[in-house]
């Protein structure tokens, strides 16, 4: 059924809700900016799973990367300005520039640096406009996990036993395998040595 890359985009440019949340996120004309993870992972998953409406989104994660302006207020008052254009959506705007601060971890060098540093391959993954209205897609942990509906750490959440267990904690919080049954869940067996 998915197959790839341009099977995903077939599918997100024919769905119009999706394409008119993408235009509006367009609109701020912000730096390195993407609507990612869920918004683009559900709609896989719901294809795949072959429901016929739209499984509801906690929220529309949009991301962009500058450095020149990291005030968390502004965040604040561009999610503001998409509530204007389309307030039946639940938008999430974040500055990757800022994010590396309440993640404590070293700084992102933009938002594909982010998304591969998210928690789940099938997760790493964003969309948007770029000129001309063309349409593209990032997937810096690739495509294949989230066409297999298999959910597994990204290497930067595996490698760490910190982020391990943020990485089991989101697997029982946000429950997937509820919504979307043929999913494989990975458990994270890898052992991490006690510093000493």
């Amino acid at each position: 059924m998915l197959k790839n890359k341009d099977d995903v985009i077939k599918i997100i440019q024919s769905d119009d809700k999706m394409m008119e949340i993408l235009h509006a996120a367009n609109t701020l004309d912000l730096p390195d900016w993407w609507i990612c993870a869920g918004f683009v992972r559900s709609k896989i998953w719901d294809t795949l799973h072959c429901f016929e409406e739209r499984t509801l989104t906690q929220d529309v994660d949009v991301i962009y990367f500058d450095s020149t302006n990291i005030d968390e207020d502004h965040e604040k008052t561009l999610e503001n300005e998409l509530k204007t254009l389309m307030p039946d959506i639940p938008w999430s705007v974040k500055n990757q520039a800022r994010m590396h601060i309440v993640n404590q971890i070293p700084p992102y060098t933009s938002c594909e640096d982010a998304i591969s540093k998210f928690p789940e391959t099938a997760t790493a993954l964003g969309v948007k406009l770029g000129r001309d209205n063309r349409f593209i897609l990032t997937a810096p942990c690739g495509i294949e996990d989230v066409i297999q509906m298999i959910v597994k750490p990204t290497n930067f959440f595996a490698e760490n036993k910190e982020r391990a267990a943020i990485y089991e904690e989101r697997l029982i919080k946000k429950n997937w395998k509820a919504t979307w049954h043929k999913i494989r869940v990975q458990q994270l067996a890898l052992t991490f040595q006690e510093e000493s």
